[in-house]
């Protein structure tokens, strides 16, 4: 049984992540899913804690592998999403699209993408490029110096574009923005749909 005292922290502690959770989750459904494996990997973990004083920071890394978990999770089971992804992925069939269009489908895929990559590099751009973390601020939250925030920002922006290029053949103008994006055959990702 848990007590009045322990209760209140749970339910403050649910307060300050639902929202981070929710702005990264996109089925209102599934928020409470990952919530939950936040407290469960909490709870498991808590006693490896080593510095009280980390705790704030920790909590959010946790919660953050919990959503790149999910992202994966529905990355690699796309029909158990709840519909959210399968109409970002949707195709509409016109022959010449504008590079902005391009960019904005294939911008759906990213964090598909960066929740493939090693936990390192994935947390380093889930705070930097899809929260827009400054680096600054996502080394001290994951508790590294700057430089290696900026090794790890490097190292994942090619790994994802690797990613990206393994599934898909990607067209850029002269200025390196996206124009086109077609699956290839035998791709990382079976069913890619940045047609």
């Amino acid at each position: 049984m848990i007590d009045r005292s322990s209760r209140g922290a749970w339910s403050e502690l649910d307060a300050k992540l639902r929202p981070f959770v929710a702005r990264r989750v996109h089925a209102s459904a599934d928020v409470d899913d990952v919530l939950q494996e936040v407290f469960v990997r909490m709870q498991r973990s808590l006693p490896t804690l080593r510095d009280d004083e980390r705790f704030g920071p920790w909590v959010y890394r946790v919660a953050r592998n919990a959503v790149a978990d999910h992202h994966r999770r529905v990355a690699r089971h796309p029909i158990a999403d709840d519909g959210a992804t399968a109409a970002l992925l949707e195709h509409d069939g016109r022959a010449d699209r504008d590079v902005t269009s391009a960019e904005e489908e294939l911008s759906a895929y990213v964090a598909g993408f960066v929740a493939m990559l090693d936990t390192p590099y994935r947390e380093a751009l889930t705070l930097t490029e899809l929260e827009g973390t400054s680096q600054a601020e996502a080394a001290r939250l994951m508790g590294v110096s700057l430089s290696a925030m900026k090794s790890r920002v490097q190292r994942g922006r090619r790994r994802l574009r690797a990613l990206f290029e393994a599934c898909c053949e990607l067209d850029v103008d002269v200025r390196g923005r996206v124009i086109a994006c077609e699956p290839r055959a035998g791709g990382p990702v079976a069913d890619c749909r940045c047609r």
